[in-house]
């Protein structure tokens, strides 16, 4: 098996390290025979290659089986033009490689219940999976733009909109995943004002009536759905989303978690082609190059990977142990509230302690 690691911008470099650690302990200990490569994107890539995603990177990503990213964007690139922003690059991945479903879990270690800004009784137990569209909608609609009117001033127009298939497919997913969790799906949009919310509304409601009977479908808009998260956010099993709203609504979530440092993320596309795996942390760039960086969501996302395409379940589960493990026995990173019997760590730290647990 192949997987490709693209560590980016920020604190990508630092937490993909720990995730090579770990990869290698499961080579060593647990015979995965993973190999890996490692290529360039966002900012790094246009600072080697003068384009946030080489062609023949991409060429890469679609020859491995996987694909783990750090994370791109940084101050350093703000001033380059639009279709040069690092974000471009992973936008013009999971465009090339189809990913059109964005898999956020947002689940709260039982150590971590209290470094949540809400209740322990509110988050405790919690396990959301989020299923969000990932490549049409608002940020890919056309057209798009800035102009200048007459009057000298200027208009930015964006365009939200969405086909049948683009619908379904995602759907499609969020129900299946459903199946092998509580058998719940909540379909989140604002059908009350824009006419692409009632058009996800009624394809989602015609193909669960089709095809999945047997899985419990639920309507929220998505203003209502960011109040619930905040109030009973165990309510919820799958949330299926467009990629607006998705994007806001997970990153929320997150914080329920006590941190964005511990939750990953994958993006799925057609059978037999390869997903992209990531932190939903971002590149950070005030504490890049400062070792302090939680490398926990990256590793859990190398986890989605053994789960997801790499066929070893049993890994992944094994992965997420010897997170849970070491949270239990008080390895904390400086971005998760701490305690009496807590150990602060650093990037590396935090690293080694996991991978110790993997190799016991």
């Amino acid at each position: 098996m192949k997987l490709l690691l693209l560590p980016g911008d920020g604190i990508g470099p630092e937490v993909l390290a720990e995730v090579r650690r770990v990869i290698d302990g499961l080579n060593a200990h647990h015979g995965l025979g993973l190999n890996v490569e490692n290529g360039d994107i966002g900012g790094a890539s246009l600072d080697r290659h003068g384009t946030p995603l080489a062609p023949h990177v991409l060429e890469m990503a679609k020859a491995s089986d996987a694909v783990l990213m750090g994370a791109v964007g940084g101050p350093k690139w703000q001033g380059v033009s639009y279709e040069l922003r690092p974000e471009q690059g992973l936008l013009n991945l999971r465009k090339g490689l189809g990913l059109y479903a964005n898999l956020r879990p947002a689940l709260c270690f039982p150590a971590l219940a209290d470094a949540s800004t809400l209740k322990r009784e509110v988050i405790d137990g919690l396990d959301i999976l989020f299923v969000r569209e990932l490549i049409g909608g608002v940020y890919f609609g056309e057209p798009r733009g800035i102009e200048t009117l007459p009057d000298g001033t200027k208009r930015g127009f964006n365009t939200q909109s969405y086909t049948t298939p683009e619908i379904e497919r995602v759907a499609r997913m969020a129900f299946d995943l459903a199946r092998q969790r509580e058998g719940r799906v909540c379909s989140v949009e604002k059908a009350n004002v824009m006419e692409s919310g009632l058009l996800w509304r009624e394809t989602v409601t015609a193909l669960h009536a089709r095809d999945y009977g047997d899985v419990a479908l639920s309507h929220m808009y998505a203003d209502n759905c960011a109040m619930q998260l905040v109030r009973d956010p165990r309510q919820f099993d799958v949330i299926l989303t467009d990629n607006l709203f998705g994007d806001i609504l997970s990153d929320a979530a997150a914080m329920l978690t006590g941190s964005l440092g511990m939750l990953p993320s994958a993006a799925l596309g057609e059978p037999g082609m390869p997903g992209l795996y990531e932190p939903i942390h971002g590149s950070a760039p005030d504490i890049a190059g400062k070792g302090i960086a939680n490398p926990c969501a990256a590793i859990l996302s190398l986890a989605m990977a053994l789960r997801y395409q790499l066929g070893r379940p049993d890994l992944a589960d094994l992965t997420e142990k010897a997170v849970s493990d070491v949270l239990d026995a008080g390895y904390r990173t400086g971005d998760l509230l701490g305690g009496e019997d807590t150990r602060l760590v650093g990037t590396e730290g935090m690293g080694r302690a996991i991978t110790e647990r993997l190799s016991a």
